[in-house]
């Protein structure tokens, strides 16, 4: 993709959404990526994860968190001039994600600045939110992206 396709500091807009997913979630998959990163027993063994408050086989929340920004590369990031995030303002955890659900959800624009460290770089704020099958809310974060301006020539000074 050539940066002239590629969705730039100017291209978004307060109140725009992105779709995420769907995102159909394996017990081969919690338990793969719990045995690499979080061999806590909720996340290896489908019983201790019955016998626990989340009632399943389920997600590490730092899975849920991997799965939504995969979601996040398919459906926008790897279409913009981005340069990365400085940091995540928050992440919560609403509710379980268990083996057999559905994930989706979707990323929103809450609002932009040009950067006044960085010329020719914008910073856009965004609200993501992720949903099992069923409508319940599991995840909810809100983070800053930098993006190349369109136009860097026209950065406010």
């Amino acid at each position: 993709m050539s940066n002239d396709d590629l969705l730039h500091f100017e291209d978004l807009d307060p109140g725009q959404v992105f779709p995420l997913g769907p995102k159909h979630v394996t017990a081969d998959e919690i338990i793969g990526f719990a045995m690499e990163f979080d061999a806590q027993p909720m996340h290896l063994d489908a019983e201790a994860g019955r016998n626990s408050i989340l009632g399943g086989l389920a997600a590490s929340g730092w899975h849920t968190c991997s799965m939504m920004m995969r979601m996040m590369a398919d459906s926008y990031l790897l279409r913009m001039a981005a340069e990365g995030a400085p940091g995540i303002d928050y992440v919560k955890w609403k509710k379980p994600v268990l083996a057999g659900d559905v994930l989706s959800g979707e990323t929103r624009v809450l609002d932009s600045r040009q950067s006044k460290s960085r010329p020719g770089i914008g910073i856009v704020s965004f609200r993501h939110e992720l949903r099992n099958q069923r409508g319940e809310t599991v995840l909810e974060s809100e983070n800053p992206i930098m993006l190349r301006l369109r136009s860097p020539e026209e950065a406010r000074p």
